[in-house]
């Protein structure tokens, strides 16, 4: 007698849904991205249970309360170590990291350098609002200069970190910027991370419409995203404006935009490769400073850098095995004494 495979149930994203209360303020652009994680969670087949959602401290790290998966609200930065911690000694698991630019960038800096550079296969979301929200309005490390707030008066003098130039220069082997107003590329670049076999770095431009509105504004609005914001596509030309009328070409080794007036063609132009270090390093310098010919550089979207290293944990997995096979089950005394011991007689 044949026995019946019981087939796994169809999730939805109300299935990734708590009963917890949502206590964000309203309109902010964490409820965005909490919907589309949700919408997300249930076509990368991996089952709830196999699932841990781990956040530090801030607004956006309230997110394991509203996830029904397992998560854990950690301390203040170091939600990157204790994610660490669980994928090396749970593999299988998918573990997703939720941050802020305060708590990733800030006293987290040092654990998200770390965390990169070792390259653990979790996926690591920082919701950059430009401020401190829950603290209620100080700036924070990636506040532009002179930024009026609570706790710079006279206007902020600190020079803001580059989250996406801090992940390369860490040797992130994924990289990659959305916003919370734009829910179809944020659902398409949640399942970008996901999909990659490494330590994905996902900057999310959040809204924070208390302390500060509106920063994101000219990338979001109907009028001006189109002329303010590039979509990067593998394979194809960098082109942007509401009517597809400029583009980005490379003159020398450096990056001007030029007008699509007949004078200068697709071809022309940088193709994007999502595997090129090199130009990957001039797309997270791609702000606002204008170039030679007095254009202002559009803000890249998309995936900037992707490549294949080895993970952490299966190198770490491999060294054990490998050790064993050759030297049996270790001795804990004799290890922890360590070979620098001598006796006295």
């Amino acid at each position: 007698m044949s026995e019946t495979a019981t087939a796994a149930p169809v999730l939805t994203a109300k299935d990734f849904a708590t009963d917890q209360e949502v206590r964000w303020c309203p309109g902010c652009g964490d409820y965005s991205i909490l919907a589309q994680v949700q919408k997300v969670m249930p076509t990368l087949g991996v089952p709830k249970e196999n699932i841990a959602i781990i956040s530090g401290i801030g607004c956006s790290s309230r997110f394991p309360y509203y996830m029904n998966t397992f998560g854990m609200h950690s301390i203040h930065g170091r939600a990157t170590a204790i994610a660490s911690g669980l994928k090396a000694s749970r593999p299988e698991l998918s573990v997703w990291i939720v941050s802020g630019d305060g708590d990733s960038m800030s006293i987290g800096g040092n654990h998200t350098i770390h965390l990169l550079r070792r390259n653990i296969n979790v996926n690591m979301l920082v919701f950059n609002n430009q401020i401190y929200g829950l603290t209620k309005g100080q700036y924070s490390p990636t506040s532009e200069q002179h930024k009026v707030t609570k706790s710079s008066p006279f206007g902020s003098i600190d020079h803001p970190f580059n989250p996406l130039a801090l992940a390369l220069g860490a040797d992130a082997t994924f990289i990659g910027r959305s916003m919370d107003r734009d829910p179809k590329h944020l659902q398409y670049m949640l399942n970008r991370a996901a999909a990659h076999n490494g330590t994905s770095f996902l900057e999310i431009y959040q809204n924070c419409n208390i302390f500060n509105d509106g920063a994101y504004e000219i990338f979001t609005e109907k009028a001006t995203k189109a002329d303010q914001g590039l979509y990067l596509e593998h394979g194809k030309p960098l082109v942007f404006g509401s009517n597809q009328q400029f583009g980005i070409k490379i003159e020398g080794m450096k990056p001007v935009v030029v007008d699509l007036d007949g004078s200068v063609s697709l071809d022309d132009l940088w193709i994007h490769d999502e595997h090129d270090f090199y130009k990957a390093q001039a797309l997270v310098r791609m702000f606002d400073d204008p170039n030679k010919s007095g254009k202002h550089f559009p803000r890249p979207f998309g995936v900037f850098y992707q490549t294949d290293r080895a993970c952490y944990e299966d190198d770490m997995a491999l060294q054990i095995e490998e050790t064993i096979a050759s030297k049996g089950r270790g001795d804990l005394d004799k290890l922890i004494r360590g070979k620098e011991v001598w006796e006295i007689v």
